[in-house]
């Protein structure tokens, strides 16, 4: 399973792809998009046009993102779910599945912790993905919220088995 993982900004989005067989997550690319000053409709164009372009390089299975914050500025969370947005039709057009996970499940799942900080998860990511170079906190963001569905796609498959066993064990 190819996975696309997005941490979204208006400023600059963090976006992360691995690959996952089994146990096994491989870091494919990642990248902490920067996008241009100035007014948001040419930034949200920037996201479309630059995430067409990796569904259509790397070939993705799915798409995860990152649920929008409760920001105390309301236009800052305003701002910050028209990149959502951008992204996620970028996804939707290219007829991905898109799972949605927030900061505190990512950070549960990466560090263990739901308060864990930037460097924590920045730390996971790398030697959960086994990388030797260092992340930017947004792109380390993406790809923890990548490695977040992977694990919790594991855990559904294994609960779905073991519901399975039981349901059969029970009629034998």
């Amino acid at each position: 399973m190819r996975v696309l993982g997005i941490d979204p900004g208006s400023q600059i989005m963090g976006i992360g792809i691995l690959d996952s067989q089994g146990n096994d997550i491989k870091h494919i690319f990642s990248e902490s998009l920067r996008l241009p000053k100035g007014d948001l409709p040419p930034r949200l164009g920037r996201i479309f046009e630059r995430l067409q372009e990796l569904i259509i390089e790397f070939k993705p299975d799915l798409m995860a993102i990152e649920k929008v914050f409760l920001a105390k500025n309301p236009q800052a969370a305003l701002t910050l779910g028209h990149a959502r947005g951008a992204a996620m039709l970028a996804g939707v057009n290219a007829g991905l599945p898109i799972s949605e996970y927030s900061a505190t499940q990512i950070k549960k799942t990466i560090v263990g912790r739901g308060r864990a900080d930037k460097a924590q998860v920045q730390h996971m990511v790398r030697v959960l993905l086994s990388l030797r170079s260092t992340l930017e906190v947004d792109e380390s963001d993406a790809l923890a919220c990548a490695i977040c569905h992977v694990h919790h796609q594991h855990s559904a498959q294994l609960i779905a088995k073991q519901s399975d066993l039981a349901s059969r064990m029970k009629f034998q």
